[in-house]
């Protein structure tokens, strides 16, 4: 087959929600986009925190606010960026001393990172809500 061959059965473009990636792949994005979340998120709780440690009202203002149920959502949301970016950071962690870097034991661990990270947004979201 030459080369001209296989670059004609190539897409043009690629469907990202017709690919099935793999496992790690997907913990992958999910690392990214969680990390995303939380510095995007940075500046309004950063905000929040100097509103609420300013007075007792400010402190009140900001209790109320985050006591609103979409609020709520978000900041569950937030949970799960936090306890998703942690857990894949340890993974990360250990492939990068090679622990883990085998095809099973690394679609192992990433769905060790998916499970703990529902769990952990789930254990915070009870208190929470």
């Amino acid at each position: 087959m030459s080369l001209t061959a296989s670059a004609a059965k190539r897409p043009k473009h690629l469907d990202l929600l017709r690919i099935s990636l793999p496992l790690p792949a997907k913990v992958s994005i999910l690392h990214r986009v969680s990390g995303a979340l939380l510095f995007l998120a940075l500046p309004f709780l950063i905000y929040q925190l100097d509103q609420s440690l300013d007075s007792a009202e400010g402190y009140a203002a900001a209790a109320a606010f985050f006591g609103m149920p979409l609020v709520k959502l978000a900041a569950l949301v937030l949970v799960w960026s936090y306890s998703h970016h942690f857990c894949a950071g340890i993974r990360y962690l250990l492939l990068d001393l090679h622990i883990g870097i085998d095809r099973i034991p690394a679609r192992q661990s990433a769905a060790v990172v998916m499970v703990a990270s529902l769990v952990l947004t789930v254990l915070v979201g009870v208190q929470l809500w």
